[in-house]
């Protein structure tokens, strides 16, 4: 089956690297799992080992009848759930009761839309495990504490970490860049709603800190600093009144959105 560009599919070809993608996922018998755009099966053959059930939602109508076939007594005894559709377009409170893990290796085009439409859902994954672009994950990370929109998104949700790097040449067809596995933990709205703000308020003012990113936080957010609030909070906090957006942790972002709010 050649792989269409278009649905930027890249199919694994290592089953050493896919038992790791499920290693690093923590996935048990008791887990439910959902595996996004299982192409040819191989990861999902490595979760129906250690998962009690795994759902895979499939958009590609010409690799339903192959993932049929191969899966067929998964699919009879009910181990396996296999969709046809588009994941962003799936409603997964009817698809899974109940808590469930994501472990997938997803498209690069559509990665912040599947990490922002799962962290933001009403039924949010105990955890994702992704393969993606790894300068990607590694802007998710932020090992160099230059935060970004990215990074802020997934991080006031969860805790991201890089499990794995995977070369390029581990896929067909090979893609122009190696990937990551990112293991996004203990995912929860308990941040924001610890601080009692909303979801839409915090991305709101966080767009707006980052609006001119070579600007400094004071000139991006003039038009919510109201009684110069904000820079009473960076001098109380030890902060230059120079600081960029991409220099302030999540933590303190939510203090700064708390605040101007």
């Amino acid at each position: 089956m050649k792989a269409k560009k278009h649905l930027g599919q890249n199919f694994l070809k290592s089953k050493v690297i896919v038992e790791r993608i499920a290693a690093s996922a923590g996935v048990v018998e008791t887990d439910n799992v959902l595996e996004i755009g299982p192409g040819k099966g191989i990861l999902t053959e490595a979760l129906l080992k250690k998962a009690g059930k795994v759902f895979v939602v499939e958009k590609d109508p010409e690799l339903i009848p192959s993932l049929c076939d191969k899966f067929k007594e998964e699919l009879k005894n009910k181990k396996l759930v296999l969709i046809e559709g588009d994941i962003l377009e799936t409603d997964m409170q009817k698809l899974i009761k109940g808590p469930y893990k994501v472990v997938a290796n997803i498209p690069y085009y559509i990665t912040g839309e599947i990490m922002r439409a799962f962290l933001s859902s009403n039924h949010k994954p105990e955890s994702m495990t992704l393969l993606v672009q790894k300068e990607v994950a590694k802007r998710i990370v932020a090992n160099d504490k230059k935060e970004s929109i990215l990074s802020l998104s997934v991080k006031i949700f969860g805790e991201p970490r890089i499990t794995e790097i995977v070369k390029r040449t581990m896929f067909t067809p090979a893609p122009n860049v190696d990937s990551a596995v990112i293991h996004i933990s203990n995912i929860s709205n308990q941040k924001l709603k610890g601080a009692g703000i909303e979801e839409s308020r915090f991305f709101e003012i966080v767009k707006v800190g980052f609006a001119q990113k070579r600007k400094q936080l004071l000139g991006n957010l003039k038009s919510r600093n109201k009684g110069n609030l904000l820079e009473k909070f960076l001098s109380e906090n030890n902060l230059p009144l120079t600081i960029r957006a991409e220099d302030i942790p999540v933590e303190t972002w939510i203090k700064i959105v708390k605040i101007l709010s």
